[in-house]
């Protein structure tokens, strides 16, 4: 970044700071989208990396008023984006990890039962929740697995009732188009 970009971005943070609502609207007009890049970089998904941005600002108006040297805001704004895409990030490994076990866990249990249908229907279903987008397999886990509320998980994603009610639906959707392939009665 050069030196008059830097010193620019130094007045907005000094401004912003001194109760100037509009230098927080340019900010956010100069580093919104190269924020948004850093983390779909990370996130490798469109909506996580808007979702990460949007925390991170957030973060970043709250502790704006205590940034000490306003020189570093565009350095210090992208540390806070690229923490939060690789606990995002971290958080999905995890998640996989969990799932996986999971998975494996209860494909073991069926194969203990020596009922090759349940089996077949257990690995065809497994396959096609691995194959959901990864928020659809999280609200599916958290609604169907873990066994909670639309209101609590809208509050553990930190995301509209109306928006995981979607998700699910949208998630049913598709596992019923790719369940409607398999033939039960092998």
């Amino acid at each position: 970044m050069n030196k008059t970009n830097k010193i620019f971005d130094a007045m907005l943070v000094l401004e912003y700071q001194s109760g100037g609502k509009r230098a927080l609207t340019l900010l956010v007009k100069r580093w919104h989208q190269k924020l948004y890049r850093q983390a779909r970089w990370y996130t490798n998904d469109d909506a996580i990396a808007k979702d990460v941005v949007q925390d991170s600002w957030s973060i970043i108006i709250k502790r704006m008023h205590g940034l000490q040297d306003p020189n570093v805001f565009g350095s210090w704004a992208m540390t806070i984006v690229t923490r939060k895409a690789i606990d995002w990030t971290r958080a999905q490994k995890k998640e996989l990890h969990h799932l996986k076990t999971y998975h494996e866990s209860t494909a073991s249990a069926t194969r203990g039962s020596n009922n090759p249908t349940n089996e077949s229907i257990h690995t065809h279903l497994n396959k096609h929740i691995n194959a959901l987008p990864i928020e659809q397999k999280m609200v599916l886990k958290l609604f169907y697995l873990n066994g909670y509320s639309l209101k609590e998980i809208s509050s553990i994603l930190r995301k509209p009732v109306g928006t995981i009610k979607s998700r699910l639906f949208t998630a049913r959707e598709n596992l019923k188009k790719q369940l409607k392939t398999i033939d039960y009665e092998k």
